[in-house]
């Protein structure tokens, strides 16, 4: 872009538009002016997990139920999801400011539809009930504890399709290990 200036013409480098626009971006990101991150005022710039401690210990959640080896699904996808969503990184008991623990109470499969031709299910879903607590390992306060938080996992094991009942389990683990992740944001 040339800018004539009498005879003589300045070339306006191509940077001068990508400057304003990052300035703008910013201007935005930073909020109105003399905001505060007061969730109670409708804006925050804080991070919705508690910022008081920034490990994490998660052992293997027990299983009391006849479905084996769903408590190591459980605990892997519920690490995953703390290190992907969370600014808490995974530490050894001795060595995290906190633990999340739990066991899987109950897993139950029903049926939400059935042929009317057959009378073979069409549609099912896994319901897995249970229970966990979040604990401050310092001063040994449970900071969240919930009972009967359940997971579901819609499969259709009817042909066509021919879902194996792993899918209803996989999605019902996956559920459980978002939900539980979101109860540990901090209360505003």
């Amino acid at each position: 872009m040339r800018l004539m200036i009498g005879h003589r013409s300045l070339v306006m480098p191509m940077v001068m538009p990508l400057v304003v626009g990052l300035s703008l971006i910013m201007g935005l990101l930073s909020g109105p002016s003399g905001c505060t991150s007061d969730p109670t005022q409708g804006y925050a710039a804080m991070s919705v997990f508690p910022t008081n401690f920034s490990t994490v210990f998660v052992p293997i959640f027990e299983n009391e139920t006849y479905f084996r080896n769903m408590e190591y699904d459980l605990t892997d996808a519920l690490v995953k999801e703390i290190e992907a969503r969370t600014p808490y990184r995974m530490a050894s008991e001795s060595r995290a400011d906190t633990m999340l623990s739990g066991k899987i109470v109950k897993v139950e499969l029903d049926q939400l539809s059935k042929s009317q031709q057959t009378g073979l299910s069409e549609e099912s879903v896994l319901q897995v009930t249970i229970d966990f607590e979040w604990k401050d390992l310092r001063t040994g306060r449970a900071m969240i504890v919930r009972r009967n938080f359940a997971g579901f996992g819609l499969f259709v094991p009817s042909q066509p399709t021919g879902e194996p009942i792993e899918l209803g389990r996989f999605s019902a683990v996956q559920q459980l290990a978002r939900d539980i992740v979101n109860e540990l944001q901090a209360d505003w």
